[in-house]
C-alpha cells in the first residue's frame, strides 16, 4: 500500500485491521463465518482489507440483539436520545480527517468529498439533536362532547438500512441519527464494495454508546452480499427498509417488503438534468455544470447526466465545456490537485463503455472523447476520462441512468420543449434550470414545471443541504430522508381520542338501554 497519503495511519486510528469481523451486535463482534469480503481501494488497486460476511444465523442474532434493545431504547426520553447523538457528532468531528480519508480511498472519491461526507454525519446530529426536542404531534377538537383528540408518534422498532458505495457513510447517518433519537434500533448492511467504512462508523458509535450506557443492539451491522439484504427485506422483525441503490435493486426490495406489508423508504436512481436558458448566467452555468457532471466521477445519484441547453446560447455552451473538460485533472483522489478521481470497478468501467458505444450507434455525436486511462498512476484500471456527447433525449441511452462521467447535450427551443424533456425519463430526483428570467423561474418550479423530488433554480443538480427532504419520484422510488419532517417515516402515528366525562356518546346517535 502506498502510503504518500497517511492512509495507514487513519486506519490505525479508525480501529480498521488487514481482517476485520464484518458482524457486531454494537459492544460486540461476530465471525463465525468464512466467507469474506476483500476491500480494494479504487484509487491504487491495493487490497486494503478484509471483511467476515455475516452468516444467517449471525444475522439473526443482531436482530434479536436489536428488538431487545429497542425495548429499552423507546422508554428514554427523546432529548436524553438526542444527547447521545450530539456526542456522536462530537466524536465525528473527532475523526473527521481520518474517516473522510478512508472514505475517500476506499470510494475513490476525492478528499476534500470525503471530508464533505464526514461534515453532511456532523450535520445530521446536530439536525437530529434539535428534532429531538420536537418531535410534534397534533390536538383537535372532538365533535362529541367532553372529549379531546389528538395525535403523536411512537418509535418504529428496529430499522433496516441497506446502503450504496457511493456515499459509504452518509447515506448510513441520515438515516440512523434520525432513527435514533426517534426511538429505534437500526441494523446496517453495507455495499460489499465498501465494507471498511462500516467497521469505522461502528467503532466511532460504539465508543459513545458505551461511555453512555446504551443498551447493546441500537446499531446492528451485517456485511455481506445481495443475501443478507434478503433476508432483511423479508424479514417481519423489521417493519421498515431504508434502501439506497439502483431502480433494479429498489423492484426488488419494494416487492418483497410489500408482500410482508412492511414499510420501505426507497433512494434509486436519477437521470438529472440542468435546463440552460438564453438568461442563463454561463459563467455559473459552467460551474454546476462541471462538478455535477465530474464530480465523484459522475457516481452520485444527483450527478448531472443530461444539459438541456437554448439553442441561442448551445454553440456557447459547448465550447466553454470542452475547454472545462480540456483542464481536468485526473488521478489519485486524495491528492488535491487532482479534480476527478476513479470509478468504483471494472464492472462500472465496462458500464461506461458500453454506454458511449451505445450513444455512438444511436447516432450521438462526441465532442469530448472518453476512454479509460493507462500507464502510472492508473494502474487500477478504473481511471476514465470525462466524455460528453450530443444527443437526442429519446436515445435509449440516454432514458437511462449510466453512473459514470458521461454528460449529454441536448438542444431546445422552448421553455415548454425543455420541461418536458426534463420530466420525459422515469427517474425524478434532483433537476435544475439556469436562468435569470423570473418567469422561467418560476414556470420550473410550479405545477407544470419539474416533476422530480428536488428542484433547483440557479444552482446545480448535485448535492442537497441537510435541511431539506431529500429524495425524487417516479422510479426513484418516493422515499424521503435527511431533513424537514422526514422523520416521520422512522415513527408509527397514532391518533388518541380521550373521554374526560361521565357519558358514552356513540356514533351515529346510536344507544344501548342498559
Amino acid at each position: 500500500m502506498n502510503d504518500n497519503f497517511g492512509i495507514k495511519k487513519a486506519l490505525e486510528v479508525l480501529g480498521i485491521k488487514q481482517h476485520n469481523a464484518g458482524v457486531s451486535t454494537g459492544a460486540n463482534w461476530l465471525e463465525s463465518g468464512t466467507n469474506k469480503l476483500v476491500s480494494i481501494s479504487p484509487a491504487d488497486g491495493q487490497e486494503i482489507g478484509t471483511v467476515t460476511e455475516a452468516t444467517g444465523e449471525e444475522y439473526d442474532a443482531v436482530v434479536k440483539k436489536a428488538e431487545e434493545a429497542f425495548k429499552k431504547w423507546r422508554m428514554v426520553p427523546a432529548p436524553k436520545r438526542g444527547e447521545v447523538v450530539r456526542q456522536i457528532g462530537l466524536a465525528l468531528r473527532k475523526y473527521k480527517e481520518p474517516l473522510g480519508k478512508l472514505v475517500s480511498y476506499e470510494m475513490g472519491k476525492s478528499y476534500q468529498e470525503g471530508l464533505g461526507e464526514v461534515q453532511e454525519m456532523i450535520d445530521i446530529c446536530d439536525f437530529a439533536v434539535g428534532l429531538s426536542r420536537q418531535l410534534h404531534g397534533l390536538t383537535m377538537h372532538s365533535e362529541r362532547p367532553n372529549h379531546r383528540m389528538y395525535e403523536q408518534y411512537h418509535p418504529l422498532g428496529v430499522v433496516g438500512i441497506i446502503s450504496s458505495f457511493n456515499f459509504p457513510v452518509a447515506v448510513w447517518s441520515w438515516n440512523t441519527m434520525l432513527a435514533w433519537v426517534c426511538g429505534d434500533a437500526c441494523v446496517w448492511k453495507p455495499s460489499e464494495k465498501v465494507p471498511l467504512c462500516s467497521i469505522a462508523c461502528q467503532n466511532i458509535v460504539q465508543e459513545v454508546f458505551a461511555a453512555n450506557n446504551v443498551p447493546e443492539g441500537i446499531s446492528g451491522l451485517v456485511n455481506g452480499d445481495y443475501k443478507i439484504g434478503e433476508l432483511m427485506t423479508n424479514d417481519k422483525r423489521v417493519p421498515l427498509i431504508s434502501a439506497t441503490g439502483s431502480i433494479r435493486m429498489g423492484k426488488k426490495v419494494a416487492a418483497a417488503v410489500g408482500s410482508r406489508l412492511g414499510k420501505s423508504l426507497l433512494e434509486l436512481g436519477g437521470n438529472n438534468a440542468i435546463i440552460v436558458s438564453p438568461d442563463a448566467d454561463l459563467n455559473m452555468t459552467l460551474v454546476g455544470a462541471l462538478f455535477g457532471a465530474v464530480g465523484t466521477c459522475g457516481q452520485r445519484c444527483t450527478s448531472t447526466r443530461r444539459l438541456i441547453i437554448h439553442e441561442s446560447v448551445y454553440d456557447e455552451v459547448k465550447n466553454k465545456l470542452v475547454n472545462a473538460y480540456g483542464q481536468l485533472s485526473i488521478g489519485n483522489p486524495l491528492d488535491e490537485a487532482n479534480h476527478v478521481g476513479p470509478l468504483i470497478d471494472k464492472t462500472a468501467v465496462e458500464l461506461y463503455q458500453n454506454a458511449i458505444e451505445q450513444a455512438k450507434k444511436e447516432g450521438g455525436n462526441v465532442v469530448v472523447e472518453g476512454g479509460v486511462l493507462e500507464g502510472e498512476g492508473y494502474e487500477s484500471g478504473v481511471y476514465v476520462k470525462p466524455c460528453v456527447i450530443e444527443v437526442e433525449n429519446h436515445y435509449d441511452i440516454v432514458q437511462n441512468e449510466t453512473f459514470a462521467p458521461i454528460l449529454y447535450l441536448i438542444k431546445y427551443k422552448t421553455i415548454e420543449e425543455a420541461m418536458g424533456m426534463q420530466n420525459g425519463v422515469v427517474q425524478g430526483l434532483s433537476s435544475a434550470i439556469m436562468t435569470n428570467n423570473l418567469k422561467e423561474a418560476e414556470f420550473f418550479l410550479s405545477q407544470a414545471g419539474s416533476d422530480c423530488g428536488i428542484a433547483n433554480v440557479n444552482i446545480g443538480t448535485s448535492g442537497a443541504e441537510i435541511g431539506g427532504a431529500f429524495g425524487g419520484e417516479k422510479e426513484t422510488g418516493g422515499g424521503r430522508e435527511s431533513g424537514s419532517d422526514a422523520w416521520k417515516v422512522y415513527m408509527r402515528r397514532q391518533t388518541n381520542t380521550l373521554n374526560y366525562g361521565d357519558d358514552l356518546p356513540l356514533a351515529q346517535g346510536i344507544k344501548f338501554d342498559l
